[in-house]
């Protein structure tokens, strides 16, 4: 089993013991998405830590997005409680990277490949995705790959 499963088990342990409600409810749900994700394909298997991070990612990506759709219909407690629940998983990932460290990538991506205008926002996604993995969503990237190419 890897560390980070196991940290997430064990929290979820001392969490019900502490009657933590929120961080129950977090921790379970993205237990639930790691076993889903092994079980998937055509072999169970053991998922590595890097996996688990970006399942972490994704799934706090996904109370980011149900916070904003619960507070756009004015339902601002259950946007409240998908916020808690996002900053429960953001303990298990990596820093994010500021703007100007992502900025700093995406400019050595761009001087290594050579890139220019809007044809090569592929090539330097390319080399800047794996670079930054965890931490920093894609479309952050994109946007800064963009502004970089056509400036």
């Amino acid at each position: 089993m890897t560390t980070l499963k196991e940290r997430l088990r064990g929290d979820l342990v001392t969490a019900m013991k502490a009657r933590d409600d929120t961080r129950v409810r977090a921790l379970r749900m993205a237990l639930t998405a790691i076993s889903n994700e092994e079980v998937s394909g055509t072999a169970a298997r053991e998922l590595t830590d890097d996996e688990v991070v970006r399942i972490l990612g994704r799934e706090a990506k996904r109370r980011r997005e149900a916070a904003a759709a619960f507070a756009a219909a004015g339902r601002a407690s259950q946007a409240a409680a998908e916020l808690a629940e996002e900053d429960v998983l953001a303990g298990y990932l990596p820093a994010q990277l500021d703007d100007d460290e992502l900025a700093a990538i995406v400019a050595a991506a761009i001087a290594e490949t050579g890139a220019s205008g809007p044809a090569g926002i592929g090539p330097v996604m390319k080399v800047v995705t794996p670079r930054v993995a965890g931490r920093a969503e894609g479309a952050r990237v994109a946007a800064i790959v963009r502004s970089q190419l056509a400036g």
